[in-house]
């Protein structure tokens, strides 16, 4: 039986094509959104997607309270 996490490459094959299964079989009933406290170092692009029509928003805050973007070490929000 595949799983979610596995150390043996030997495993790759079976258990992404597990992972990927379930994933096409949940997606019908998903959001299309992301968790943003779950993201690593991503392009910006899935930031937005995260926040969805708040990050602009977000952006026009950043750039008011936190023009320089001090604070870019997380799941970051260019100031607008």
């Amino acid at each position: 039986m595949a799983q979610p996490a596995w150390d043996d490459p030997a495993g790759d094959e079976a258990n992404i094509r597990w992972a990927r299964g379930l994933w096409n079989a949940v997606r019908p009933f998903s959001t299309g959104g992301v968790y943003a406290n779950n993201l690593g170092d991503e392009c910006d692009e899935p930031v937005r997607d995260a926040y969805c029509a708040n990050y602009a928003r977000l952006a026009a805050i950043e750039k008011q309270y936190e023009p320089t973007n001090f604070f870019r070490l997380n799941q970051n929000i260019r100031p607008g």
